[in-house]
């Protein structure tokens, strides 16, 4: 475990209330806070929480319903939970504190907040004042692989955090595996070859985090918490521990298994010529039935200079700019961190520079090869390509900031978005 903060915190997120509860509880130990926060009221402004701490030999509980000037999830970070969170952490009596995320919160935005924002009072983060020892995501193993390639809307299943909230649950259950450092399997799968399964995406999915099948019934949580608390512990120097990666990171870190194994497989699609952007956007089928993740670095010919993030889960998909080559831009090289630079190098073309298409695609019930097919069809021809710049840059290009129907323009919490699709590419 890295060096830092004396007071420890570890995050616990999930979509089964129930399940995440018991196993947030479990890890608090004796002179350890639980933070809670309910954010099912957040549309109209009202937030719950819950704080239990150590009082001499029992643990108190303490509830409190705020209202918020405004229902978002913004305002929940900084207004409430990261100043508690500091306080938590300058109380001497305070060892560890685990933090319990709603189901309807992604925890990367969480963590992004953990490690960027500064709260008022404070020099810095709350990553400042506790030492963040991992993130524990809890999933059911009798309903996770349908739900993480569905398109099923979060409001279907009561976990929108506001009216207007058209996230899937897909993206909270797959964003949950994905950036664990520790997986509580909770429930059973229908039969073997469905666990099976299970398990080989889950090892593409998360193949950093250590795994614990939590027993079918919990009486005595201890030793469930003491067998995840022990992992976390033991995990290794380049552990994610809630660190949101940048869209420059190598996408197939942490060794994940290539082989095909029970119908699911890795795809990484590695090309060094530019997609025409009509034909990828009518590709986007492909990636949105029988996929659990797709992400990666597109490059799109209609806009050389810039670098766009794609990122699926189950059914729906959004692609958006994540900067720009440091081929288009002379004092993009200067900017970019060592490692981004190394990366550039290696690959380094002599014609298009950095510039290339890198996509890592997590397939469970599709056709690889249909997949591969459809997006090297997508690819520039020879003639489109000897049209050169000028003329790819008037192809129409459904990703422009501003752009009419099928798609719809985005600017959320996650980062500026350029389109987004929704149970296909409509």
């Amino acid at each position: 475990m890295p060096d830092g903060p004396g007071t420890g915190l570890t995050v616990v997120c999930g979509v089964d209330r129930p399940a995440s509860a018991t196993v947030a509880a479990a890890l608090r130990p004796p002179r350890g806070a639980l933070v809670a926060h309910d954010l099912r009221g957040l549309g109209e402004g009202v937030l719950h929480r819950r704080v239990v701490e150590h009082d001499g030999e029992q643990p108190v509980e303490h509830t409190a319903v705020l209202e918020l000037a405004h229902g978002c999830v913004s305002c929940t970070l900084r207004e409430d939970l990261l100043p508690l969170l500091v306080r938590l952490a300058r109380d001497p009596d305070v060892e560890h504190v685990v933090l319990l995320l709603d189901p309807g919160l992604e925890v990367e935005i969480a963590c992004e907040a953990l490690h960027a924002v500064v709260p008022d009072g404070t020099d810095g983060p709350v990553t400042d004042l506790l030492e963040l020892h991992g993130v524990v995501g809890v999933l059911d193993a009798a309903t996770w692989l349908d739900d993480a390639g569905s398109d099923d809307a979060l409001a279907e299943r009561g976990l929108a955090l506001t009216a207007d909230d058209e996230r899937t649950v897909a993206r909270l259950v797959v964003g949950h595996a994905e950036f664990a450092d520790v997986l509580v399997v909770t429930g059973r799968c229908g039969g073997a070859w469905e666990r099976v399964r299970l398990d080989a995406v889950l090892a593409r999915l998360a193949p950093r985090a250590a795994t614990v099948v939590a027993p079918a019934a919990v009486g005595d949580p201890g030793p469930l918490g003491a067998e995840v608390t022990a992992l976390l512990a033991a995990l290794p120097p380049d552990a994610r521990r809630g660190v949101p990666e940048d869209t420059q990171a190598p996408l197939l870190r942490g060794q994940p298994p290539l082989a095909r194994d029970a119908g699911v497989s890795l795809l990484h699609v590695g090309h060094r010529r530019p997609f025409h952007p009509e034909r990828l956007h009518a590709a986007f089928d492909v990636l949105l039935h029988g996929t659990v993740r797709a992400r990666g670095r597109v490059w799109v010919a209609s806009q050389p200079e810039h670098v766009l993030w794609l990122e699926s889960a189950g059914g729906a998909l959004q692609i958006g700019v994540a900067g720009t080559w440091l081929a288009a831009d002379p004092d993009a090289w200067d900017d970019a961190d060592d490692e981004h630079r190394a990366a550039a190098a290696l690959r380094w073309d002599e014609r298009w520079g950095d510039r290339e298409q890198q996509l890592v695609v997590l397939v469970h019930d599709a056709d690889p090869a249909g997949i591969v097919e459809a997006l090297d069809a997508a690819l520039l021809t020879d003639d489109e390509l000897a049209l050169g710049e000028d003329a790819w840059r008037r192809f129409d290009d459904p990703f422009e900031h501003r752009h009419a129907d099928p798609c719809e323009d985005l600017a959320g919490e996650a980062g500026p978005v350029t389109g987004r699709h929704e149970g296909g590419a409509r």
